[in-house]
């Protein structure tokens, strides 16, 4: 456990060194919108799927 902790030390000096807070930040909320926006797009399919399948697919019957 302690060998896992070093590694993890190692890794967390890199990233304070080579990456700005600015640009974490701004990686962080620019994931946050995508996966938003994802997540949008997929209810709005699923919610006209469901309202499909409820009138019976659009289909005209005789």
């Amino acid at each position: 456990m302690k060998n896992l902790q070093a590694y993890f030390f190692a890794f967390m000096l890199i990233m304070s060194m080579t990456l700005s807070s600015c640009d974490v930040i701004g990686d962080i909320f620019q994931a946050g919108m995508w996966t938003a926006v994802i997540v949008i797009v997929i209810v709005i399919a699923l919610i006209m799927w469901l309202l499909r399948k409820i009138r019976g697919g659009g289909r005209n019957r005789l």
